[in-house]
């Protein structure tokens, strides 16, 4: 059989998720027809359609999904392996960027100047992201490292460790009916608009931040979508939504027309730390071990 391409089998497992060229394209940096090329380039190898593509939808063949389920550990894993050695072959100095969505709160700047105490050849730059692209600036290379809400499913990425998870809350507007409330049920969303994320975040993750439906299955309207949390909290206030934010990140951006009312029935929120396949070292693997080891929020 000819040889197995990473790219190839990177662009599949994006697709089976999204079902959509366009999004995946998105996602990998790519153009539609570059996905269309990976996808056919892999299909050849195998000898078999994996994906059936009409002019209203695009699903997965039963062949594609079962490769779908078979493939995501053993992609995981060899880029584990990858990730591994190239840390080993390099040494903790030289800059290290580390992208992160709102403000870094005293946790975490604490953790910066540890871990620059502890490596002081290894100089560590924050830089901020948008809330709609968390993921962009470390495909493209912006930085090396980002700080970013769960989940995660991007192949391209290594996930390192889940170091910070609190509750949520709900911002609204002063006046807001669910103002006046110790606290709000998830199924209590079900007719109340929440403020959206925009893209290119993908489509898992902005409905993560923000769901279109409650567990119960019933329907949160949709508002309008932002790119920075500042600008979702400059929504709530003009009564254009609700917006869930964690207990933490709430706490930081107190301000006198919004009211932060603790949220039940949701999955707590939860960071983690990412970073390219491609570009590992050892600075790399050294921070995400000092935060594995720090405090939570």
């Amino acid at each position: 059989m000819p040889e197995l391409e990473a790219r190839e089998l990177e662009c599949f497992l994006v697709l089976s998720e999204e079902l959509h060229f366009g999004r995946t394209a998105e996602r990998l940096y790519l153009s539609q027809s570059r996905v269309s090329q990976l996808l056919r380039a892999l299909e050849s190898r195998i000898g078999a359609r994996l994906v059936e593509r009409t002019s209203r939808r695009v699903r997965l063949t039963p062949l594609g999904a079962t490769l779908r389920e078979e493939l995501r550990p053993a992609y995981a894993a060899l880029l584990d392996v990858v990730e591994g050695a190239r840390a080993r072959a390099r040494g903790v100095d030289g800059v290290l960027r580390i992208g992160f969505l709102g403000s870094l709160d005293e946790t975490l700047t604490g953790l910066v100047r540890a871990f620059q105490r502890d490596h002081p050849g290894c100089e560590v730059h924050s830089v901020e992201m948008r809330l709609a692209d968390p993921f962009g600036p470390v495909l493209g290379g912006d930085v090396d490292a980002a700080i970013v809400l769960t989940p995660v499913r991007e192949p391209g990425l290594v996930v390192g460790p889940v170091f910070s998870e609190a509750p949520l809350s709900l911002a609204v507007p002063a006046h807001h009916p669910l103002a006046a409330r110790p606290s709000v049920r998830a199924e209590d969303l079900a007719g109340h608009t929440l403020v959206g994320i925009a893209g290119p975040a993908p489509r898992y993750w902005r409905e993560a931040q923000s769901p279109r439906l409650t567990p119960g299955g019933r329907e949160i309207p949709p508002g309008p979508a932002v790119g920075t949390i500042q600008e979702g909290l400059a929504m709530v206030a003009a009564g254009r939504g609700a917006m869930p934010l964690c207990v933490p990140t709430a706490r930081r951006h107190r301000r006198d027309d919004v009211v932060f009312v603790p949220l039940t029935g949701l999955p707590d929120s939860a960071l983690t730390l990412v970073w390219h396949r491609d570009r590992a070292t050892a600075g790399l693997r050294a921070f995400a071990e000092a935060v594995a080891g720090g405090t939570p929020c």
